[in-house]
This record gives structure tokens, sequence and C-alpha cells, in this order.
């Protein structure tokens, strides 16, 4: 179905920033880039870099039976499909509503079939074209490393803060009485930082907001005039043969530039009984998630409350790992998962409505999740956070930030968190530090 060749590079760096120029001419771009030199911590890592563009086939759908039309698409075409779940597609497998307000505009679920893919570890670059245009490849190749790179210079944007200091302790107070009475015992809370009339240059944005993080799960998504441009340093779920695996995040600490002082911060963090109650609470949380298509017994917590270091945070990573059927649709694995319990709380649909009440703005893609299937069904996502959001046509920026709040929580520390995670974001899109 597809003709496949291979490239040595032995230029990673710049090849990178010219097929992600290269490829930004197309209407449909996926590109994912694990930063694998920076964060050899990841496991189960299976590309360095992965760019996917031009759709073949899509689907484009709101979150009304998303799930099975989702299922219909992945298993009538079994090729490479690239594309992303939002968070509101929770409506589909719960009695659940979004009403909040939606300056983005986003679909709800949006996969596409590409005809050209590039696959990259180390030196060595796969790419993949469906036999309707290989005689491309060559020409193709050819404009990707021979790309001048022209920056546009950044307009200065002003970002506006949806919910107020005051109403965000507010907010969280309210939540922590729902905790109090026994409602739920975690909950995940996002504010919302926009600019409205904001125009940028997607792609040195998405460079300088990589750059200063280097995840080892960043997205560059175009779906026409929408636009992600993302830093997650977290795995929703992989799929890898008959092995499920989930590495939720809950734990976050600051750098500091002084080695002593970093080390006493990321012992400090592993040591917080606050942030590893939270932690295991997802844990438990995902094991349950995972039972629903696992082999029984087979649900096992590989990793607990394992602490790893990233250019601008320390954050606790616990993994989970299930074995399902091989019978088993990878569509339902990710329903009966969906959406993440690290972005929701615990017990998760509970948590889910105090969430709609309290917060202002619709998630949409915010702590959704971004990756692909392979021809043979496995499959790889991660969680959109540390992201910015841009729809070019309304010319509307978004970016959101949460933590999870738990009894232990005190709103002005909460508050302290969701700057800290929104710092880099800040510093890519006005130069100017919030923390």
């Amino acid at each position: 179905m597809r003709f496949k060749t291979t490239k040595y590079i032995s230029d990673v760096a710049l090849f990178k920033e010219q097929l992600l120029y290269w490829a930004n001419q197309f209407r449909e771009v996926v590109y994912l880039d694990s930063n694998r030199n920076q964060n050899t911590n990841q496991l189960y890592q299976n590309y360095d870099l992965i760019v996917a563009v031009e759709a073949f086939t899509s689907i484009t759908t709101d979150y009304e039976k998303a799930f099975e039309d989702l299922y219909q698409y992945q298993s009538k075409c079994k090729d490479w499909l690239f594309g992303y779940l939002s968070y509101d597609l929770k409506n589909d497998t719960e009695q659940l509503a979004s009403a909040n307000f939606d300056g983005l505009e986003f679909p709800e679920l949006f996969f596409f079939q590409p005809k050209k893919i590039f696959l990259l570890n180390e030196n060595q670059l796969e790419i993949q074209y469906l036999h309707l245009c290989d005689d491309e490849l060559e020409s193709d190749f050819e404009s990707i490393i021979h790309q001048e790179i022209q920056l546009q210079k950044p307009e200065k944007l002003t970002i506006q803060q949806r919910i107020s200091k005051e109403s965000y302790l507010e907010k969280v107070s309210s939540m922590l009485a729902n905790i109090h009475r026994g409602d739920i015992y975690e909950a995940n809370f996002c504010m919302e930082f926009f600019s409205e009339n904001a125009r940028i240059d997607s792609y040195s944005t998405f460079q300088k907001l990589n750059a200063i993080s280097s995840p080892p799960f960043a997205v560059y998504l175009k779906n026409n005039q929408h636009y992600l441009l993302s830093a997650s340093p977290e795995r929703y779920l992989l799929k890898k043969d008959t092995t499920i695996v989930s590495q939720p995040i809950k734990g976050t600490a600051k750098r500091s530039a002084d080695v002593i002082e970093d080390d006493k911060l990321k012992k400090q963090l592993k040591d917080n009984i606050k942030e590893q109650s939270e932690n295991i609470m997802i844990v438990d949380l995902v094991r349950n998630d995972l039972s629903h298509t696992a082999k029984k017994g087979s649900v096992r917590v590989e990793e607990l409350c394992q602490v790893y270091t990233f250019k601008q945070v320390h954050q606790m990573i616990s993994t989970i790992t299930s074995t399902i059927e091989n019978t088993t649709s990878p569509i339902e694995v990710l329903r009966t998962t969906f959406p993440m319990g690290s972005m929701t709380g615990a017990p998760k649909i509970s948590a889910m409505k105090i969430i709609e009440e309290l917060e202002e703005t619709k998630r949409g893609l915010y702590s959704g999740s971004v990756g692909y299937f392979t021809p043979t069904g496995d499959f790889d996502f991660n969680v959109v956070i540390r992201s910015i959001l841009y729809n070019a046509k309304t010319e509307y920026l978004s970016f959101s930030v949460g933590s999870a709040i738990t009894a232990k929580a005190t709103p002005e520390e909460e508050y302290k968190e969701c700057l800290l995670k929104a710092k880099a974001m800040f510093e890519v899109l006005t130069n100017e530090d919030v923390y």
C-alpha cells in the first residue's frame, strides 16, 4: 500500500527544522517529536520523530457516536492514521455535557490517513508514501534538505486571564468543599489564558516552545486553520501488540539553576506526601480504567511516583501496564479509558461534572490527546497539556493550565502551581516571565 525508502541524515537538528518548515505548506500536518536526546528517561519510545502530511482520507466529527465512527474508520482503513481526541468526547461515553465558552471552535475528533510519512530514529529516516504519490518522494526530499527557513517577526500579544486570582481561589475553595463532603477525592481544575486578534507564526512559536521545554511528547498539529503547538511531557496511552501502557503525571516542582538547590527541590517533590497521594489516586483510577479491557490479573504498576527532570520542571510519573486479547479493538481501549484520569479526577464522572460547573472555558483539545494508529492497530497518544491552541481564522489564541485539587490542597499554592505550568507559554508568546 505504501512505497518505502530509507535515507541517512547527517545533521538531524537541521533536518527536523527543515522538515517541519516544508510540512507546514500542507493543509494537514502532525509532527511528533520525542526530543529523545534530552529525555532518555522515557520508557517505550517508538521513534525520535514522526511527521505525517496531506490527507488522502479523513474523519471529522462531534462527540455523538465519535468512538463508533472512529472504530469504523480505523478498522476499514488499516493504515497509518494521525489525529486527535478532544476532552469533550467524554460526552459520548458518559451522560455529560460541555456548555462553557469555546473561543477556539476546533472539531471534537479529527483523524487523517496521510499521503506522506517520515519516521526518524537517530540518523536513519524511513519515508513512506502512498503509491498514488510515490513519484514525488525524491523531489520532496530534495526540497526538504534545501529549505531556506524564513522566520516572521513576532507581533506583541496581550494575554488575558479568563479567571481572576480571586475567583480562582474561591473556585478551589468550593471544590475543596466537595472533597470534604465526600463527593470526590480529587479533581483537576483548569483555567484559561487567551489572546484575541492574535497573529502568530505557528512554525517559530512551536520551535521556541519545544526548545524551552524539550518534552518527550511534543506536537505540532495543523488542520487547515486550527493549530496545536504542544510541549507535552505526558503519555496518555500506548498500545504495542497486546501490551497497554499508561504514564500519568501528578506532582510538579520548579527547577533551579543551582545544582544543589535543584536536587533539593527534586527530593522535596519525591518525599511530598500530598503529591504522592495525588499520584496514587490517579494510578488507582487508571488501573480501574485498564481493567475494562485487560486480561484478568494482567494490570500492573511498573513504576510508582518516580520523579523525572525536564527543562522547566520536575515531574512525578507512574507507569501502569496491562495485557489485552489480540481480538480487542484498539478503539475500545481508548473509549474505556478516555479522558485520561490525570486530567479529570476521582471518582471520574463526579469529578468531570464538578469541573464543568466550576471552569469557565470548554476544554476542547486541551486535556484531550494527539497521536497515531499504525497499520497493525498499535497506537501512541499524548496528553494535551503545556500547549498553545490557535484558530488562525478567528485569530483567537488560548492556553490553559491546571492542578490536582485534593483534601490537602491550599488554594494559594495551587494557583502558584498553575503559574509555574504557564511559564513556558508566557515566555514564548510575550518574552515575559510570570513566575
